[in-house]
């Protein structure tokens, strides 16, 4: 049995996980059905700090932080569409197309976001219980006594996962993905399901950045993002494609941000550089340890990810 303050301790940590968690969910799940669709994007980090910008400034000035979520998801869509129409549209490389998103989106945040640079919002967000199931032990505080952007995102995975598994929509997502020329052989317009689940992705990546910045940490700072979307690049791997896993997923590194935070509050003497490198380094750990999972039994990922579509040339 825990004692009373170490047990207190832990339902704090993994209750500031879940929190933690939920910036890198949402653009883990938007950016499982853009690859599902056949489209990489690495430009997380650039849509993410861009909902994140924005999603700032619509709360800081409105005092709405619900309109600066939605700002900030649209943003994240809207930034999207430039990759979208780049390795879509135009067929370029999309690994490129996604590294220049990045460093646009760090660009322009850096370049208008200097005069809210530690400007703090000063609207909080209230949590709520949910009858029942508040009240089972341990569980109970840690899921169910967040914010409505928490539940939000639990709403998204579950769903998501039966859209992608259980709908027509799901079915002709994955067939493009896997196979581009047969889904245009039965009908699926690849240009048009490409563009969207981009979007979507792109929606959920501003959605993740808004979370942090209304949410998580209500301030503005330059790149505070922080590399998470890089993060979430790795946990689509982690997941196998899965909107389920993800959730696992993003609450493990949730669990090792909230930890390093815990233990500098807490005094310890490792250097705070050290523990801030922990779920960069975890990443690598995982991504390595998926990488060979998904070689060796040959599941997960897309057939055509990366690769461009062309009815001229089937």
């Amino acid at each position: 049995m825990l004692g009373p303050t170490l047990q207190t301790i832990l339902i704090n940590l993994l209750y500031t996980a879940v929190r933690s968690g939920t910036i890198i969910l949402f653009p883990t799940i938007g950016e499982i059905f853009a690859e599902r669709s056949g489209v990489m994007n690495l430009g997380i980090e650039g849509m993410m700090i861009i909902g994140a910008f924005f999603g700032f400034v619509v709360t800081y000035t409105t005092k709405n932080p619900y309109l600066g979520f939605v700002a900030g998801m649209l943003a994240g869509g809207v930034a999207s569409l430039i990759h979208a129409f780049i390795v879509i549209t135009l067929q370029g490389r999309q690994v490129v197309s996604g590294l220049a998103l990045t460093i646009f989106g760090l660009g322009i945040t850096n370049f208008y976001g200097q005069r809210f640079i530690n400007a703090q919002l000063n609207v909080s967000l209230s949590r709520f219980a949910i009858p029942l199931l508040s009240k089972i032990p341990i569980i109970g505080i840690i899921f169910f006594k967040q914010d409505i952007f928490v539940y939000f995102s639990y709403i998204v995975a579950i769903f998501m996962w039966y859209v992608l598994y259980k709908t027509k929509v799901g079915i002709q997502l994955r067939a493009t993905g896997e196979n581009a020329a047969a889904a245009d052989a039965m009908g699926v317009n690849v240009y048009a399901t490409r563009y969207f689940w981009t979007f979507f992705g792109g929606l959920l990546a501003g959605a993740g950045g808004a979370y942090l910045t209304i949410v998580y940490a209500p301030f503005w700072l330059d790149g505070i993002t922080a590399g998470r979307g890089w993060i979430a690049v790795a946990l689509v791997i982690f997941a196998m494609w899965d909107p389920i896993n993800a959730i696992f997923g993003a609450y493990l590194f949730g669990s090792i941000d909230a930890l390093q935070f815990l233990l500098q509050a807490r005094g310890t003497t490792i250097p705070s550089s050290l523990l801030s490198m922990q779920p960069y380094l975890l990443t690598f750990i995982v991504i390595v340890i998926a990488s060979l999972i998904v070689r060796l039994k040959h599941i997960g990922v897309p057939r055509e990810l990366g690769l461009p579509f062309s009815r001229e040339e089937k």
